[in-house]
């Protein structure tokens, strides 16, 4: 059957039937089942599932039914909070040697610097939990909880600045354009709750101002429908914009607008077969269902004072990344798929002391405290909690006065650490070693890509076959080199 016989089957049944798209949207999101268009520029597929996902997928039983991704945006600095080099110590202020370097190319904050002094971690380091990790004295919350952890210390990537590099990280693919790796969970998985949005972003509200941007691409559908694209909660008395009624409309008034809408987006449908209008229906369906669904799941005044206590004092400032650890449990509570944090400023190009400890101030209670709810809970099993950010940090100091409280360290793709927790990751583990300097990786590559074939495998789905055709091809989160699933961190 070709595409025009098909569509016009489709109008046939439509007609015979008394349905139309409207109806079909409406229906299917208080029924609990909808229809979801598989599409991509060169063919138009209609298909249906259970609410839940593309039919086929998961493609075996899922160890993780969400994620949580605490994203660090910035580079933090591996050096000084999880990979600890003694050797450090002794070479401080000592040139790097060339031997380690290995002709990687600078940035351009430090290329003309005359020498790349050592800089050794700044914290002290000690062991902890019956998994013996090593964590720095800034991070003592995640230091205690530390046998949930999988620490992974041998992450690289292939981009050296940040937009790229980030995009990287939660894209697969350095240039804007591609799906995040949240839009692609959402478009194969669907989501357990039809009240509030697949894939949710919080960002956090700092005390200061902020000077590092975050791109929406980064929570972008790119060549993916619409509907995919991460929803970002505002930090502030409308976490989404134009959700409100206007006053004096009464919600039965509001409900017969929309099927109005609905059916003369129909109309359209009819006219232009585009697929997107189908996901403006269902879009405006869902923003319908999020007037209730939203605010209370914003309203913590129900949450009692040990929360508050647990993941710290400024976790009762609305948009803090506490408050927002607090908002990530309650919708893994409520089936959302995929929810992810970011925390911006871990680019310490300078002040290394003040900086990176405060970032560390930041979040070291609240993340560790995440971990704690969810296990208490009963969630932590079933959910893949991952912390880290787009590369990690140069062993030699920014700045020739290495010692000096104003100096800090360079961007570094070549080595850094993530961790992950729950969701099917063996806890109290380390995976992957770097050389005495924390500038190469000795034992255990995990580039990036890898990371996301591991987690799209916890999530039950094989990446190899998870594609989407556009523009003549088969598109994919890992793209097109061999990745890798890391056996070995897997319970």
């Amino acid at each position: 059957m070709n595409d025009f016989d098909m569509q016009l089957s489709r109008r046939l049944f439509l007609q015979q039937s008394g349905l139309n798209l409207g109806g079909m949207a409406v229906a299917g999101l208080l029924s609990g089942s909808q229809t979801r268009t598989t599409l991509g520029s060169d063919s138009l597929r209609p298909s249906t599932d259970d609410g839940f996902g593309l039919p086929g997928l998961p493609h075996f039983a899922a160890k993780a039914k969400r994620v949580i991704f605490l994203t660090q945006s910035g580079g933090p600095s591996q050096i000084d909070l999880y990979d600890h080099k003694p050797l450090l110590e002794k070479l401080a202020g000592t040139d790097l040697p060339e031997s380690v370097r290995g002709g990687q190319r600078l940035t351009g904050m430090t290329k003309g610097q005359k020498s790349l002094p050592v800089k050794p971690a700044v914290p002290k380091f000690s062991q902890h939990g019956q998994s013996g990790a090593t964590v720095s004295e800034w991070l003592p919350n995640i230091a205690k909880v530390s046998d949930e952890i999988c620490f992974i210390k041998s992450m690289v990537t292939d981009q050296i600045n940040h937009a790229p590099a980030m995009t990287k990280f939660l894209t697969g693919h350095q240039l804007p354009g591609r799906p995040s790796f949240g839009c692609w969970v959402s478009y194969g998985l669907g989501s357990e709750c039809k009240n509030l949005p697949d894939y949710v972003v919080l960002i956090s509200k700092m005390k200061r101002g902020s000077d590092q941007p975050l791109y929406d691409h980064y929570w972008g559908n790119g060549f993916l429908p619409g509907k995919y694209q991460g929803v970002k909660l505002r930090n502030s008395k409308d976490p989404v914009l134009y959700l409100r009624d206007p006053n004096g409309l009464p919600r039965e008034l509001r409900r017969s607008m929309l099927d109005a809408v609905a059916q003369a987006n129909e109309l359209k449908f009819e006219q232009a077969h585009d697929p997107e209008i189908a996901t403006r229906i269902q879009q405006y369906e869902m923003a319908f269902r999020m007037q209730t669904s939203v605010p209370e799941l914003a309203d913590l005044s129900n949450e009692p004072e040990s929360t508050f206590a647990l993941y710290g004092e400024d976790s009762r400032r609305a948009g803090s990344y506490a408050s927002n650890c607090i908002l990530a449990r309650r919708l893994a509570e409520r089936g959302v798929r995929f929810i992810q944090l970011f925390h911006p400023d871990w680019d310490s190009h300078s002040n290394l002391s003040s900086w990176c400890k405060a970032r560390c101030d930041d979040t070291d209670q609240a993340s560790a405290a995440l971990l704690t709810d969810l296990k208490q809970r009963g969630l932590l099993e079933d959910t893949l909690v991952i912390w880290g950010g787009e590369f990690g940090r140069t062993v030699y100091s920014q700045g020739e006065s290495w010692e000096a409280a104003s100096s800090g360290r360079d961007h570094h793709p070549r080595c850094f650490t993530v961790w992950l927790a729950g969701g099917g990751v063996k806890p109290g583990m380390t995976y992957g070693k770097t050389d005495d300097f924390s500038y190469n990786v000795s034992e255990d590559p995990v580039h990036v890509n890898d990371l996301h074939a591991t987690a799209m495998h916890l999530l039950g789905i094989d990446h190899e076959r998870f594609t989407f055709r556009t523009q003549g091809l088969d598109f994919k989160l890992t793209g097109v080199e061999k990745s890798k699933i890391i056996e070995r961190i897997l319970l």
